[in-house]
């Protein structure tokens, strides 16, 4: 590539490769000496959160009376294993009630849909149950008709075969 001419400015441009990560486009068309760290030197000195201040302070200063000092005491002191362990075991116990209540919520939800759906169920039965007895009903007045116009055949009939004799 370096015998082609360049045409297009690469300033700022980066590429990113898997091996080498985010770098100039510049420094990838020449040929690579040595790898440089990007990122910039930790100072020896700076604390982390996990550092415990040393107690360089003198107790006259007007921030740390005997209350905060005790109390910043407290927070950098372990903490007992027993208590971790009673900790720990309340945390399970509340994730153990957290689970069991979300559990009691979906039964008590499917209870409901299935009340509802015997609700419904009695309905349909009970709407079945009064076409059947309309239909009885309907069939009974029928053979009451039937009967009654049978009846009167039989008294027109009779009385037409008595006069006759």
């Amino acid at each position: 590539m370096s015998a082609e001419p360049q045409f297009l400015s690469f300033k700022g441009l980066k590429q990113y490769t898997p091996e080498d990560g985010w770098g100039q486009v510049h420094n990838l068309t020449q040929p690579q000496t040595a790898q440089n760290d990007t990122s910039p030197p930790v100072p020896e000195n700076v604390p982390t959160l996990t550092d415990i201040p040393e107690s360089a302070q003198d107790s006259s200063s007007p921030m740390l009376d005997a209350s905060m000092q005790s109390l910043f005491e407290q927070l950098r002191a372990t903490p007992n294993d027993h208590l971790t362990q009673t900790w720990r075991t309340i945390a399970a116990e509340v994730n153990l009630l957290t689970q069991r209540m979300a559990l009691q919520r979906e039964l008590q939800e499917r209870l409901q849909r299935i009340d509802q759906d015997l609700v419904d169920l009695r309905s349909t039965i009970l709407q079945h149950l009064q076409e059947v007895e309309q239909a009885a009903t309907q069939q009974l007045r029928s053979a009451r008709h039937r009967a009654d116009v049978s009846a009167l055949a039989q008294s027109k009939l009779a009385a037409k075969l008595n006069a006759d004799r």
